[in-house]
């Protein structure tokens, strides 16, 4: 790359030219792409297929542009550790991200940078402590237990949209002390909008005053939104407890004494209303799914649970002795991250292995890019739990494995949802058995999370009665497809 090539670059990026940062490395390999749109249709028709096959054909740093922007892909455990932990401080999140979920989230912790940040961080951080959290458990079985009372053998049931409606009744319980059961279709639905927004769409490259028809209907949904928070805060004002979040955060005070604005708590009430029930609702979608075609998984997952709780209901005490359904959530952590993609935005140019990553481009890193690497995991494409042992933990490089992200900016939520995660799944599976009856592979949508295109049907069996089906009525539950998608 000569001196210009550098100033071109830098000033694609967002950031005027600097040569002498050209002699800091060189520029990545990456598709050609197409005058003007670069490689912007193919990323648009297959996100995650276009993500897996620049890292096969260029390598684990890889350069490409999107219209205008210069992004730059890494694959690497080792260059992922350096931006997210190393060098973190020379990263943010970035206009992409900013774009996507300003909007909605306003400036909290998932959305705010620098000294802002760190003090909200600091004062959101308690009600995720370990302790904290805790304390949560008889809550989320006892919402799980009501929520699949009313399930009925043989009857077919949407379980993205069982799992969603469960984890925002858990959500408002736990965190916020309110009844949002009630609410569970319309913030489904607001959400869906929300989540849709951020997947690419030719109207994107019209100005933004332009009031699309998309653009109206995501107005419209974040006021949803809003009013089911702004009814949250409302009711923690009239009667705060020691126990919610959002009571928490009302009087948080930092070093100087000062408390949050009452944008602030609703920015952050917001980014728990939305992080806090989304992400889990998919880890307990494809947890599921997995399952359902994974028999000798299931039935060694289900002894566990009935030779550790004897049919009791799981608590906090009971999940170190379950060790099988641990390494099951990690493994459809691992196939399934419901977050794909992290993307940050150095400050500063940037050296990652022998490549210059010029200040203002957008650095993007996959999981489900890595997690499926076979550098890092044998027969990556299969569902085996028993990969998780404490020696293959030990053998993977720090960030093969990132589904809560790393360094400062890791999800403050991960220790609630991963407790969320198996006390809901332990409590499903001593009762009921879920047969997949819709198509045997996921059709998902590359918005900020990873979300399923179609229904996720499945039938419902009580545990006592169910038995294996034959092989011949596996292959014809495998042909039943079209008709449950539609």
């Amino acid at each position: 790359m000569t001196d210009g090539d550098a100033a071109d670059e830098g000033a694609a990026a967002g950031k005027p030219g600097d040569r002498t940062a050209a002699n800091r490395g060189r520029t990545p390999p990456g598709p050609d792409g197409l005058p003007v749109v670069g490689s912007l249709h193919a990323y648009a028709s297959d996100p995650f297929g276009f993500e897996r096959r620049m890292v096969r054909e260029h390598g684990d740093v890889v350069r490409w542009r999107m219209g205008d922007r210069w992004m730059y892909h890494l694959a690497n455990p080792e260059h992922i550790e350096h931006v997210l932990v190393r060098n973190n401080e020379n990263y943010v999140k970035g206009e992409i991200f900013q774009e996507a979920l300003g909007p909605v989230t306003g400036n909290g912790i998932l959305n705010s940078e620098g000294e802002f940040w760190r003090r909200q961080r600091h004062l959101v951080e308690p009600a995720f402590h370990p302790e904290r959290i805790s304390t949560y458990a008889g809550m989320m079985v006892e919402a799980t237990a009501g929520r699949t009372a009313d399930w009925r053998a043989g009857e077919t049931r949407n379980v993205h949209s069982e799992m969603t409606a469960l984890t925002l009744e858990i959500v408002g319980r736990t965190l916020f002390g309110v009844d949002l059961t009630g609410k569970s279709s319309t913030v489904g639905e607001a959400l869906e909008t929300v989540m849709a927004r951020s997947e690419f769409s030719l109207t994107d490259l019209l100005p933004d005053a332009v009031p699309t028809p998309g653009r109206l209907k995501f107005r419209r949904a974040v006021d949803t939104l809003e009013s089911v928070v702004e009814d949250i805060v409302a009711e923690r004002r009239r009667n705060p407890t020691d126990e919610d979040v959002v009571s928490t955060l009302m009087a948080a005070r930092d070093e100087a004494g000062h408390g949050m604005t009452d944008q602030q708590v609703r920015d952050e009430v917001m980014t728990l209303l939305l992080a806090g029930h989304e992400t889990t609702a998919l880890a307990l979608t494809f947890t599921n799914f997995l399952l359902a075609q994974n028999g000798e998984v299931e039935r060694r997952l289900v002894a566990e649970l009935d030779e550790e709780l004897g049919g009791d209901p799981p608590t906090v005490a009971d999940l170190d002795d379950l060790t099988y359904l641990e390494r099951v959530v990690d493994e459809s952590l691992r196939l399934y991250p419901p977050v794909p993609g992290i993307v940050r935005e150095p400050v500063a140019d940037d050296k990652v292995g022998d490549y210059r990553i010029p200040a203002g481009a957008t650095v993007s890193m996959a999981q489900h890019v890595v997690h499926r690497d076979p550098r890092w995991y044998d027969d990556p494409m299969a569902f085996r739990p028993e990969r998780w042992t404490d020696e293959f933990r030990q053998s993977l490089p720090p960030l093969a494995y990132f589904p809560f992200a790393a360094g400062p900016r890791r999800c403050v939520g991960d220790r609630f949802a991963l407790l969320e995660a198996r006390l809901v799944l332990a409590t499903i599976l001593q009762e009921y058995h879920l047969e997949l009856v819709s198509s045997p592979s996921l059709d998902l949508r590359p918005s900020i999370t990873a979300r399923p295109r179609n229904p996720v049907w499945m039938r419902i069996h009580d545990r006592e009665e169910w038995t294996e089906p034959s092989a011949d009525s596996k292959r014809e539950a495998e042909s039943r497809t079209e008709a449950f998608e539609e």
